[in-house]
């Protein structure tokens, strides 16, 4: 997934720079969590990963910690515009279900951050952010169940059911281990998650 990087600025200071912004610097901090967690998150590997020297972070960010700011915003702004925004054009509420089921069931690489993150609620910069987001998610399952004709504490329960069943898939999954279904299988224990939670 993509988003708009920060346009670079040119630093008298520093050599060796490049062409680099802070997004590129935001990008490559996620691909981190995303491979070995948020504690990876260092400036030192981050600059041999991008071939540049630790200036080029400094010019960009005062710490790690606001590195690290940047890449959640990232993460949460892009799932923001890419996963909610193509279902606005769904007019019919169950079909719209259906294609956020689906699209969620298919986009691996945010579920692995997620549960990265999920791994470190401990962390002052990332507990917030998992916050709004789950918040968010929950908001947009209600709002979508309600649409669908479920009553709004109908809505609200099935809206926490739907969640509690993504969050315990990707424990089982990215977190315990689980072997993973066969592609017939996943698809076919996808198909159930929708019959069994979004009205006919």
């Amino acid at each position: 997934m993509t988003a708009a990087t920060t346009p670079a600025r040119s630093n008298p200071h520093a050599r060796g720079t490049g062409r680099l912004s802070a997004g590129d610097w935001a990008q490559a901090a996620l691909d981190l969590i995303a491979e070995q967690g948020v504690a990876a998150v260092a400036v030192e590997p981050l600059a041999r990963r991008l071939g540049v020297t630790k200036g080029s972070f400094y010019w960009h960010f005062p710490s790690r910690e606001a590195l690290l700011v940047a890449a959640l915003e990232r993460w949460e702004k892009v799932e923001q515009e890419e996963v909610f925004g193509q279902l606005e054009a769904i007019p019919d509420p169950g079909q719209r279900l259906r294609a956020l089921f689906d699209l969620v069931a298919h986009e691996a690489r945010s579920h692995i951050i997620y549960s990265e993150l999920l791994k470190a609620l401990d962390h002052p910069v990332v507990k917030p952010v998992i916050g709004r987001v789950s918040a968010r998610r929950l908001e947009y399952l209600t709002a979508s169940f309600r649409q669908a004709g479920l009553s709004r504490s109908d809505a609200r329960h099935r809206a926490r059911l739907a969640y509690a069943a993504y969050v315990g898939f990707l424990q089982l999954s990215l977190q315990l281990h689980q072997p993973r279904l066969p592609h017939d299988e996943f698809e076919a224990y996808v198909e159930h998650v929708m019959a069994t939670l979004i009205p006919s």
